[in-house]
């Protein structure tokens, strides 16, 4: 279930935050009703960030090693068509 709770149960509830995002799920906290921040364990977080140093450079080396180039049309018909399906 995903947790919302307010950027105040930060400094009151701060225990309670910790035992969530320790568990892998993430906190959503909002300040004035609107979205503000999101707390994510360090396991989760460098989870996230791993996967997406590695599909940087994974685009890096077919960047470098493959002779074609899009356009920034082509390329968001290609998204669009990938997620179409």
């Amino acid at each position: 279930m995903m947790q919302i709770r307010p950027v105040s149960d930060l400094r009151n509830h701060f225990s309670d935050i910790e035992n969530i995002v320790n568990s892998g799920q993430p906190v959503f906290l909002t300040k004035n009703g609107y979205g503000s921040m999101v707390v994510l364990s360090l396991e989760e977080y460098s989870k996230l960030s791993d996967y997406i140093e590695s599909a940087l450079d994974e685009a890096d080396f077919l960047a470098e090693t493959d002779p074609r180039r899009l356009t920034h049309e082509e390329v968001f018909e290609n998204i669009g068509r990938i997620l179409d399906e």
